[in-house]
């Protein structure tokens, strides 16, 4: 009997190399190849660590405290209680509103009220003596003594003084009267003079916001209007009278006590301002009621007629105080009163420029009359240069 076991071998070994044909081995690497290839592998995984704790780092969010307290949730809200925070919010500082401050007011203000004669636009003849009255009041938070002063500031001055002391005190918040005579310009035009005011220590003010700006008076001059009616020429066509019966024109002298009806074509007014036209100086008679009463010819007025005339007591009649009246009869009719003027010495005088227009047509009889106020001493009452013109 044959043995098998040379072939079975054989077999085996056949079958191993084809075996190893068909997957061929990588060949081993030398020594320095595998230390390199060890290294490359340390090197790998370190990048490959880092990188994992970069992006560890990227990835975590970190904890942002809130700056505003955590709300106390309503009865509504949820009843979770957050966390608090790890850090301690900064605190916010605390918003406070300004404390508003007070303006103040200023110690010299003025605040215009009313002209009291010589509305704005007023007409005069050139030349013609007038007398303009402000109404001011006090309005800020300085007494005005009686040496504050009134001022001419700018424009034309219409021979007005350059100033004149109030002589009189007017205490926050009242108001005053402060006049000034003046005279029309010669030239027919258009005329404003600016005033204001002056304290005792020299401050200029006014008025406005800023206690700056000026009062005024602004006038037109025109030409002399046709004098309709001269009642100055005609003064003793009228009829005087007083409380102390018919007088005799012209009297023969000033009489305080019975009255009396004089004409100066050279009057001296109060303050000693010189005239050249004629006045009517009319005393009235003294005791409780004393009057005189001057009434004119019968005069049929036209449309446009308007009396003019400026009135006051004499130079140096100093207690003088007396009521002027401009009364009528129209066509047989009732005594009625077209205006009533209160004068006393104070330096000051009144410009008339009454308008007659209601009694156009009519047949009218014009009464200069003159109330002593209670008694008649010095009151020198003179009407400068009463007229209609037209």
């Amino acid at each position: 009997m044959k043995k098998a076991f040379p072939w079975l071998t054989l077999s085996i070994l056949i079958l191993a190399m084809l075996v190893s044909g068909c997957f061929p081995r990588e060949p081993r690497p030398t020594t320095n190849q595998a230390a390199t290839y060890a290294a490359q592998t340390v090197e790998a995984r370190l990048t490959e660590m880092a990188l994992q704790t970069l992006i560890a780092q990227l990835t975590v969010t970190p904890a942002i405290p809130s700056p505003f307290p955590t709300a106390t949730p309503g009865p509504q809200e949820a009843t979770a209680t957050p966390a608090p925070p790890t850090t301690a919010p900064t605190a916010l500082p605390t918003l406070v509103p300004p404390t508003p401050t007070a303006t103040p007011i200023p110690c010299n203000w003025a605040k215009f009220v009313k002209d009291v004669t010589v509305p704005d636009g007023a007409q005069f003849r050139p030349g013609e003596a007038f007398t303009k009255t402000w109404r001011l009041q006090n309005i800020g938070s300085c007494t005005w003594t009686a040496e504050y002063a009134l001022v001419f500031a700018s424009g034309n001055a219409m021979d007005g003084p350059a100033s004149q002391k109030l002589g009189t005190t007017v205490r926050p918040g009242e108001t005053v009267d402060i006049s000034v005579n003046l005279k029309a310009p010669t030239k027919p035009g258009d005329y404003t003079g600016n005033w204001k005011l002056r304290s005792a220590d020299g401050v200029i003010f006014g008025l406005g916001r800023d206690a700056s700006q000026p009062f005024w008076v602004k006038i037109k001059v025109r030409e002399p209007s046709q004098v309709a009616f001269d009642l100055a020429a005609n003064y003793c066509a009228a009829e005087w009278r007083t409380s102390a019966g018919v007088l005799t024109c012209p009297s023969s002298g000033i009489d305080t006590t019975n009255g009396s009806i004089t004409i100066n074509n050279a009057p001296k007014l109060e303050g000693g301002r010189q005239e050249d036209e004629p006045a009517l100086i009319t005393v009235p008679s003294a005791g409780d009621g004393g009057f005189i009463s001057g009434k004119f010819p019968t005069f049929k007025v036209a449309k446009g007629d308007r009396f003019k005339a400026i009135i006051g007591c004499l130079d140096g009649a100093s207690n003088c105080n007396v009521m002027f009246q401009l009364n009528y009869v129209a066509d047989g009719g009732a005594e009625q009163n077209l205006g009533s003027w209160t004068q006393t010495y104070d330096g000051k005088w009144e410009s008339l420029d009454v308008d007659l227009s209601s009694l156009d047509g009519k047949s009218v009889q014009f009464i200069l009359k003159v109330l002593n106020n209670g008694n008649s001493q010095d009151d020198l009452a003179f009407w400068l240069a009463p007229r209609v013109v037209r």
